[in-house]
Formats: structure tokens, C-alpha cells, sequence
């Protein structure tokens, strides 16, 4: 079966519409890049389907590419509102022992980033009860050291 231009068009808008459902904001640009293929199928209806996946994966690569090299060096790295500044040096009390290569807890005398309590890693052996200071944010986990 040889895919129309209209195909295209119709997978493109369902993975820009999946975006909504699963926000990872990377569906997105397969979702492009399959629109721009239904476009360049419309304006070269002779394409083979080798060339149209070519290029589907050609385009939606290099939107990928683009959006993380380019845009997403822009895009400030916080967490509800709050800067990471904000978060860095604030001292906690471990409230689950912390390891090297596992997650434990620490929790603050006042919310940090809307929670009194986290998880966390740490490079040392920490035991519960110890102070420890924050210095940096990794995704959802804060990594501390003993202050």
C-alpha cells in the first residue's frame, strides 16, 4: 500500500494531539516531521515509500536534534516557580540514611519547592539525623553533601 499525502497529514496532527495526553515534548516532532513529510508528498506525489520514511526519520531527527541543542540550552531548568538559586545551600535533616547509588530522604524546616520533604542522593554515606546542605538539583532528586 502506497501512503497518500493525506495519510501523513492525519499521523502528523494524532502525534501532535498525543503530545497533550503524554507531555514529554518530544512526540511533538515526529508529529512535525510527519507533517512535513504529507507536505512534500503533496508537492512530489511520485515519492517512493523508502523515501517518504527516509525522510519522516530524517526530519523528525533533526527536530530533535534542533530542540536540544538550540532551544532547550534556553529553557530555564526550575521547578515550580523557583529558581535552582533559590534551592542551592539550604540545609536539611536527613530523614532516611542516604547512600552512594541509592535514594534517600531529607526534610526542611520550611517547604522547598512546595515540599517539606524530598528524595535525595548523595556521593557519602549519610545517616539519618545528619544535617546536610543542597548543591544541585538532578530531575526530581536533590543532591546533598554533609554540612
Amino acid at each position: 500500500m502506497h501512503a497518500e499525502w493525506w495519510h501523513w497529514i492525519v499521523g502528523g496532527i494524532a502525534l501532535v494531539l498525543a503530545e497533550l495526553a503524554i507531555p514529554a515534548f518530544y512526540i511533538i516532532w515526529f508529529g512535525c516531521g510527519a507533517l512535513l513529510v504529507g507536505l512534500a508528498l503533496l508537492l512530489f506525489p511520485e515519492m517512493s515509500s523508502t523515501a517518504q520514511i527516509l525522510l519522516w526519520v530524517l526530519t523528525s531527527s533533526a527536530l530533535v536534534a534542533l530542540w536540544f541543542r538550540v532551544f532547550r540550552q534556553n529553557v530555564s531548568h526550575t521547578q515550580s516557580g523557583t529558581a535552582d538559586g533559590d534551592v542551592i545551600g539550604e540545609t536539611g535533616l536527613v530523614a532516611q540514611a542516604i547512600a552512594p547509588f541509592s535514594r534517600g530522604r531529607v526534610r526542611f524546616q520550611r517547604p522547598l519547592l512546595g515540599a517539606d520533604e524530598w528524595a535525595c542522593t548523595a556521593d557519602a554515606d549519610i545517616a539519618a539525623g545528619e544535617r546536610v546542605r543542597v548543591v544541585a538539583i538532578e530531575g526530581s532528586y536533590l543532591k546533598v553533601v554533609k554540612s
